[in-house]
């Protein structure tokens, strides 16, 4: 006769993320962790770090990142002691910043780099010198300043990706005139080309990753360039477009919109848009609507542009 399966061990009753020696004394040796991990009742986050499996489960994508790195830093004990700050991608989203396919590692900055081997194979150590000014305390964590956060990703990450790192931040009041000071102190660095060049194209006027990408093909395309964020008036009120030829009225639009602020659009206001869209269009307004499908079919945008302007040509 088939024995049923043994009960899981219990869990603290209080608390989510443990290290390991935290579960050794609340009773959990490491044959019973290992069960636990491997029954689905825990989640190793890390070497030595462990998450309450059903929390960690309906967490999504970007609260998982965090978690990660508030792993690394309840597996380190790490609090405000000066030992490190975190950079690069890790303080971007620690900041709340919008991150576009970039790695999910724990990056950390020191003033000596030690060996791989102690850092861990989930963490990058970086030691580009950095003052006092340039790290600040968010919660408990030292984080590198939201301008030399955008400097440091910049750097690091391709074009497009510190774009929509950079147009984020300048909503969020990163001081862009700083930031330029800052990069005109780093000649010859690996990737200051790339943070100078995002830099001369941030725009704090974009409101997604969506809207930025489609900014950055337009240039790429050699499109001719909208303005963005266009009031108009219509019958039924006041609307902003994300970008519009206002002598052609041709209108540009993302859909599907990543806002920035986690933006989800409800029945109501996808009622309010189309309703908008249906006054502006018997003013004559033409609608160019895209996905985020339509950023990577690049000569389907190209021709899809270039006709909704002729079309509106006298």
């Amino acid at each position: 006769m088939t024995q049923p399966p043994a009960p899981l061990p219990q869990l603290p009753v209080t608390g989510n993320l443990w290290r390991t020696d935290q579960l050794h004394a609340s009773g959990l040796n490491s044959r019973a962790i290992r069960h636990l991990v491997n029954r689905g009742g825990l989640v190793r986050l890390r070497y030595g770090c462990y998450i309450r499996a059903s929390l960690w489960e309906k967490q999504s994508r970007r609260i998982r990142e965090l978690q990660l790195i508030h792993a690394h830093a309840h597996g380190t004990l790490t609090t405000s002691t000066g030992v490190f700050a975190y950079s690069h991608t890790s303080a971007a989203r620690l900041h709340g910043l919008f991150l576009w396919n970039a790695d999910d590692l724990v990056h950390i900055l020191l003033r000596v780099r030690p060996s791989a081997e102690r850092l861990g194979k989930d963490v990058r150590g970086h030691t580009r010198p950095y003052a006092d000014t340039e790290v600040i305390t968010l919660g408990r964590l030292r984080v590198t300043s939201l301008e030399r956060t955008v400097l440091d990703c910049a750097m690091m990450l391709d074009y497009s990706q510190g774009l929509v790192l950079a147009d984020h931040a300048l909503r969020l009041g990163a001081n862009l005139d700083l930031m330029n000071a800052m990069a005109a102190n780093l000649p010859g660095r690996s990737g200051v080309r790339n943070l100078r060049a995002v830099l001369a194209k941030a725009d704090i006027r974009a409101e997604s990753a969506g809207e930025t990408l489609t900014r950055e093909l337009l240039a790429r395309l050699k499109l001719p360039m909208p303005e963005a964020q266009v009031e108009v008036q219509s019958r039924v009120g006041r609307h902003r477009l994300d970008f519009a030829w206002k002598e052609k009225k041709v209108a540009l639009e993302f859909d599907g919109k990543v806002k920035y602020f986690d933006y989800k659009p409800t029945a109501e206001v996808l009622f309010q848009e189309r309703r908008r869209e249906k006054a502006l269009t018997e003013d004559g307004w033409y609608f160019v609507r895209l996905e985020w499908k339509d950023l990577f079919r690049e000569q389907e945008f190209k021709n899809r542009i270039l006709a909704a302007l002729r079309r509106s040509s006298p």
